[in-house]
């Protein structure tokens, strides 16, 4: 209703400035004495304008109308004012053409302008649909994504801890055999004890993949880092691997977590680890980037086959046979948390590389 109130107070008060603009330039020229014959020219000029204006607001036919009625009013004074001087007056018939002319032309420019505004207006609702629709699609496909990813972490979890169950199960029953001679009996305590480590091991993963604490944040120093994880793995990294740092003597400080930033890095470096049973070396390198701080996991080992690369981030997924396939997603996910990303690559010669990069801590200079 508003909408056609204010559509016909449109026409009205476009109406009532074409008919006053005309009005006012027909009384300019019966009120203008015939020897100001300038202000004669001035006003059939201004019957452009009434005319040109009806044009663009009704299109061709408000235009045609105008110059009809500017016409009529003009032909009048023509014949009483200027019929002594005839070529003159055949000069202003013609102008009474010319009106015609510029209403038709500039109300069928309107008029295509219009139709155009139209379509774009309803191109542009339908691009809203379209939009709205497809938010709506992502909306959904996000909740399904969600519901697919419980049911594949689901699944795994089901997966992974059936063989220590069936394990701890069978341990069992061969505690049950009283005859069972004693270093029978310490062995099967030994199986029941890894397997409960192993699904332990395996329920503290799940947990800092399903529910990451909130990072405590603060500069840290990345070479300090590399530093302890290095002491930490030394001891267990197996015999023949090599761990060495190599660190920048002015490194920036990063913004992020020590604690989940050791958490990361002694991950990275435990599976470099035991990717190298023949052993190797194992660089712990990190380098000044633009706005931040890389640092570099780099071993010597078997490598990663490059159908796998694209899914070592899956939750569960795994190529060892007592691998949980949770800790490289851990990795992802607190490398994210903290702000920074991680890339792998394979090296131009053994084992592969994996990168990450953290925002330098804000302030510092260094």
């Amino acid at each position: 209703m508003t909408i056609e109130s204010d559509r016909r107070r449109f026409i009205l008060r476009s109406v009532a400035l074409v008919a006053a603009g005309i009005a006012i330039t027909s009384a300019g020229h019966y009120l203008t004495p015939p020897e100001y014959r300038l202000w004669h020219g001035i006003f059939q000029r201004l019957y452009y304008l009434p005319v040109v204006y009806a044009a663009i607001a009704f299109g061709w036919t408000g235009g045609l109308a105008a110059a009809t009625v500017a016409g009529l009013l003009y032909v009048p004074h023509i014949f009483t004012t200027w019929s002594h001087e005839q070529h003159y007056a055949i000069e202003q018939y013609a102008e009474i053409f010319m009106f015609l002319a510029v209403g038709l032309v500039t109300g069928v420019l309107s008029d295509r302008e219009r139709r155009r505004r139209a379509e774009l207006q309803a191109t542009a609702q339908q691009l809203g649909q379209v939009y709205r629709e497809l938010q709506s699609t992502f909306e959904q496909v996000k909740r399904a994504d969600r519901l697919s990813a419980i049911g594949q972490l689901a699944a795994g979890l089901a997966h992974e801890i059936r063989n220590p169950l069936a394990s701890i199960d069978g341990a069992a029953e061969v505690m049950e055999a009283a005859e069972r001679p004693e270093e029978v009996r310490a062995e099967t305590m030994g199986i029941v004890r890894k397997e409960c480590a192993r699904l332990n091991r395996l329920l503290t993963n799940l947990l800092d993949f399903a529910r990451p604490r909130d990072p405590e944040w603060r500069g840290v120093d990345v070479g300090r880092v590399l530093a302890s994880v290095i002491e930490l793995v030394k001891h267990s990294a197996g015999k023949g691997v090599r761990l060495r740092r190599q660190t920048p003597d002015q490194l920036p400080l990063i913004w992020a977590d020590e604690e989940q930033l050791a958490q990361v890095i002694l991950n990275l470096t435990i599976n470099a680890a035991q990717a190298m049973p023949q052993g190797g070396e194992i660089l712990l390198a990190a380098r000044a980037s633009e706005g931040g701080v890389v640092i570099d996991v780099k071993d010597q080992g078997a490598g990663i086959p490059p159908e796998h690369i694209e899914k070592i981030f899956d939750p569960f997924f795994t190529t060892k046979d007592n691998g949980t396939g949770l800790g490289l997603p851990v990795v992802h996910q607190i490398v994210r948390q903290l702000g920074g990303t991680v890339s792998v690559g394979k090296n131009e010669g053994l084992g592969m590389t994996f990168s990450l990069f953290f925002p330098q801590a804000p302030g510092d200079k260094a």
